[in-house]
């Protein structure tokens, strides 16, 4: 997860000496197990799954995006914490795949028709045997939320197929189906592998009672409802609080679900609904709300808040302290304002203007909030951590952010490059997303907006341009390099046969599994 390494094996058909086709493919090596009771291995080791559900559609692309986006995305995810991706509820793009693969992210491959007939089944094999060499794809899902099929003995009797196929197609990886219903054993549960959960993560725990020999995952947990930079209900905007406060019925807050799958080493992990919002299901609006309310992030891969509660007690490498709402109100002067606080630190001060509000300790897997009486100036947080401390600011100058601002934005680029989308983050706006040639332009949604740029086929200078009434303009260039550079193989001489720090360095601190694999006849090489 930390330092994927990935090899390159190279196929070859022949005939008469003379190479008819040849195929040259990544592929990773990695141990998978799971266990009812203390949940995923990877190589032998603990790993709690910490995922997200991702539709394939970004802001100003739509679904098809081009290859650099889908790391983009990736990293994103990465940066949060997350180790796991679960594709709902689509077979991914084989460049995503690729995206995973390299950076070290766990999949969830779906399968999103439950169906048995012949058609199905053919579109089913064909997605298993296209992507089963991936060693990001960790878990096959055969369908979700099937209504009552699910609980009946047709939808068992299919699972049973589909399972049945995958055995024959994958023998290396296990099967799970997304099933919205509580304690319930009949049907698909009574013979999926790993029972997967879509919400009801309150009836985890009794299920694990009553049926202790089935590794138990959260496909689908969560479903805070928030929209960036927004600190109110706005019914005519559509907009909703950036904070973890709205779910809906069918669904939990972050810091509903979260603990009991953090707490519990007999859940092996739980997937946010969802890691972006997305167009389409405007939860819990209609038109002109034309975009979810679901993610941690925007369209735009921009973060909300919740993305740093997760970040708290999913990233433990580097110190988290997020405050909200911004400090930039008008009219308000002794209104009481609730301050949200994300972090890992053992304890936070919060200070405004200097005065000292307090000191709090840091509940594990929640928020810390304050009553805070507005005034303009500087709201302060500082975090404590074994004799460290970090700080964060939200002020209202100084050259910061302005989270409050509108602006629209124009854009230019020259040289070999092209602009191909803009977006803002707005699950309401219906500015395009797609403008002509030299009139490229967009809203600021809460202080951001973004604008992608393809490269074109030849290296050389870009510059780019950005431009708003009112403000100073800004521009920046942008060197390419030609493709050549970026696909540099290693020469013979560094190819060698891996030795034992290698191996260590490729599968982690334990390998008493590679002796068994080296006598069935695996070989490894370390290409340097």
């Amino acid at each position: 997860l930390d330092d994927p390494y990935l090899y390159r094996i190279e196929t070859s058909i022949l005939s008469e000496g003379k190479i008819l086709d040849k195929v040259s493919m990544p592929f990773g090596i990695r141990f998978i197990t799971w266990d009812a009771d203390k949940g995923f291995f990877l190589n032998n080791k603990p790993v709690k799954l910490l995922g997200v559900n991702m539709h394939q559609g970004h802001a100003g692309l739509g679904v098809a995006l081009p290859n650099g986006m889908q790391y983009y995305r990736i990293n994103r995810l990465k940066q949060m914490g997350a180790n796991a991706y679960r594709c709902s509820h689509h077979p991914p793009t084989l460049e995503l795949l690729d995206a995973c693969d390299s950076l070290g992210m766990l999949v969830i491959n779906e399968n999103r028709l439950l169906n048995t007939s012949h058609e199905y089944l053919n579109q089913f094999s064909r997605m298993v045997i296209r992507d089963r060499n991936h060693p990001s794809v960790i878990l096959w899902s055969i369908g979700n939320e099937e209504g009552y099929i699910q609980t009946n003995g047709n939808g068992k009797r299919m699972a049973i197929t589909l399972i049945e196929k995958l055995k024959r197609l994958d023998p290396s990886r296990k099967v799970t189906y997304a099933a919205d219903v509580p304690n319930v054993f009949n049907g698909i549960n009574e013979v999926i592998p790993i029972r997967g959960f879509n919400y009801r993560e309150k009836a985890m725990e009794a299920y694990h009672k009553d049926h202790p020999n089935q590794p138990i995952i959260g496909t689908e947990m969560g479903s805070t409802v928030s929209t960036r930079g927004i600190y109110s209900y706005d019914s005519i905007n559509c907009y909703l609080p950036d904070l973890d406060l709205t779910a809906p019925w069918w669904a939990s807050k972050a810091d509903e679900w979260w603990p009991i799958v953090a707490e519990n080493p007999w859940a092996a992990g739980g997937f946010i609904w969802t890691g972006m919002d997305y167009m389409g299901e405007p939860t819990p609006f209609h038109w002109p709300n034309i975009g979810s309310h679901f993610g941690v992030m925007d369209q735009c891969g921009f973060p909300k808040n919740l993305y740093y509660y997760y970040q708290s007690w999913w990233d433990t490498t580097l110190p988290v302290l997020n405050l909200a709402p911004h400090w930039n109100w008008l009219n308000r002067w002794g209104f009481e304002q609730e301050v949200w606080i994300d972090s890992n630190s053992d304890s936070v001060n919060l200070k405004l203007n200097g005065k000292n509000l307090g000191t709090r300790p840091m509940q594990k897997n929640q928020h810390l909030k304050w009553k805070v009486k507005y005034e303009p100036g500087i709201l302060e947080a500082k975090g404590y951590k074994n004799g460290f401390e970090f700080i964060t600011s939200v002020v209202d100058t100084g050259g910061r952010e302005v989270l409050t601002a509108d602006n629209r934005v124009k854009f230019k680029v020259t040289g070999p490059a092209k602009i191909i989308g803009v977006g803002n983050g707005d699950p309401s706006s219906h500015e395009p997303d797609k403008c002509e040639t030299n009139l490229w332009q967009r809203s600021l949604f809460r202080g951001k907006c973004q604008v992608i740029l393809q490269m074109g086929d030849t290296p050389g200078k870009v510059g780019f341009e950005a431009s708003s009434e009112g403000l100073w303009p800004a521009s920046t260039e942008i060197h390419t390099l030609p493709d050549s550079f970026h696909h540099i193989a290693p020469t013979e001489d560094q190819i060698r046969p891996a030795g034992i720090n290698d191996k260590e360095r490729i599968m982690g601190a334990d390998i008493s599994f590679l002796p068994q694999l080296e006598a069935e006849g695996m070989k490894f090489y370390d290409f340097g």
